[in-house]
C-alpha cells in the first residue's frame, strides 16, 4: 500500500468520479482507476460502487476512508513538525465566518505582519458548516466561529461572548424608544443573512422564543448589504456588537434589548490530532491580544482567553 493510493482513494471519495479525482491529483483517468483497483485486491474488499460516472464508497470504503485521512493527516503533520523551524517561512489557514471575518481579522493580520512578518496567514471566510468541514477535513488549521459547535474530532476554545444588538434606521421609531422588548419586533420586517448563518439562526430562535417568527423582508449574503438595507429602511435587523462601526452613526442606530439581551460565544475550532505548529501558535496569541484589546475598548463582553 502506497501513500499515492490512499490519496487517489481520497480524491475519488471527495470528487464522486474518477475523472474528476485524477484531475485533481495530476494523473490519468486509466492510471488513477488501476491504483484503486490494486488497492482494493491488497485490501480484500470493494471501495466503490460505480454507479455510471459516479463513484460512491461502500461500507468498507467508508470506514476506509475514515482511516485514509486520518493517516494523511499523520503524514502531513509529521512533515510539518520536521520542517517547523524558525528560520522558515510560516504558512497556516484560518477561516471565519462573515459576521466576524471583517471586524476582526484585518487588527490581527497587521500585528501578525508587524511581529511575525515570516507567519503568511491565508484566510478563509465561510459559513460555519463548510469552516467546520475544512478543519476536520484537513482543509484549515483553525476555524473561528459562533457556537454551538458539537463535533468529537475538534476542540474549541472560547474566545470571547457579545451581545446581539438590535440596528434600524435613525429615523426608525424604535430609534428613541425608551426601552425596547422582543416583543416590540414581533410587527417589523427584518433584513437577515443567509440560512446558513449561524447569526440567522440564533435570530430566529431568540424570536421563537419570545413567541413570534420573524417578518422576513430581505435575504443577504453579507452583513454590508444588511446594513444598507436597514439604512434605506428595508426593514431592521440584529447584529453582532462586534459589527458596530463608527460610521454607521450616520444613518445607523444600534439598541440593546431589555429583558433577556440575546448572545453569542465566539470560539477557536482545531482538530483534536492535527499537529499545531509554531505559526499557529503566534497566530493564537496575536488573535488573543487583539480579542484583549476589544474587550478593554468595550466592543465584545467576557472574559478573553489570554495566553499565558
Amino acid at each position: 500500500m502506497e501513500l499515492n493510493q490512499l490519496r487517489y482513494f481520497l480524491a475519488a471519495s471527495e470528487a464522486g468520479n474518477f475523472t474528476r479525482a485524477a484531475a485533481r491529483c495530476n494523473i490519468s483517468q486509466p492510471s488513477l482507476s488501476q491504483q484503486i483497483i490494486h488497492l482494493e485486491r491488497e485490501l480484500g474488499h470493494k471501495l466503490f460502487h460505480r454507479l455510471g460516472r459516479r463513484v460512491v464508497p461502500t461500507e468498507a470504503g467508508q470506514v476506509f476512508l475514515e482511516r485514509t485521512r486520518d493517516i494523511l493527516r499523520k503524514v502531513e503533520d509529521a512533515s510539518k513538525e520536521l520542517k517547523d523551524s524558525p528560520t522558515l517561512e510560516r504558512h497556516i489557514k484560518v477561516g471565519t465566518v462573515p459576521t466576524l471575518a471583517p471586524y476582526l481579522l484585518p487588527p490581527v493580520l497587521k500585528h501578525c505582519r508587524e511581529l511575525h512578518p515570516n507567519l503568511l496567514v491565508h484566510t478563509h471566510e465561510d459559513f460555519r458548516p463548510d469552516l467546520m468541514r475544512g478543519v476536520i477535513e484537513g482543509d484549515l488549521d483553525l476555524a473561528i466561529v459562533p457556537q454551538p459547535v458539537r463535533d468529537p474530532h475538534v476542540s474549541t476554545e472560547v474566545l470571547f461572548n457579545e451581545p446581539l444588538l438590535l440596528v434600524v434606521r435613525r429615523s426608525h421609531p424604535l430609534a428613541t424608544k425608551p426601552a425596547i422588548t422582543a416583543r416590540d419586533l414581533a410587527d417589523e420586517s427584518f433584513v437577515l443573512l443567509g440560512h446558513s448563518s449561524t447569526l440567522s439562526m440564533e435570530i430566529e430562535r431568540f424570536c421563537g422564543d419570545h413567541d413570534f417568527a420573524p417578518q422576513l423582508g430581505h435575504r443577504c449574503s453579507q452583513v454590508a448589504t444588511v446594513k444598507a438595507l436597514v439604512a434605506l429602511g428595508e426593514g431592521i435587523s440584529i447584529l453582532p456588537r462586534i459589527a458596530r462601526r463608527p460610521e454607521d452613526r450616520k444613518t445607523l442606530v444600534y439598541r440593546e434589548l431589555t429583558g433577556r439581551v440575546p448572545m453569542r460565544e465566539v470560539v477557536i475550532v482545531r482538530h483534536l490530532q492535527r499537529y499545531q505548529t509554531k505559526g499557529t501558535e503566534l497566530f493564537l496569541k496575536v488573535l488573543r491580544a487583539s480579542v484583549a484589546e476589544l474587550a478593554a475598548a468595550g466592543e465584545v463582553k467576557g472574559r478573553p482567553v489570554v495566553a499565558p
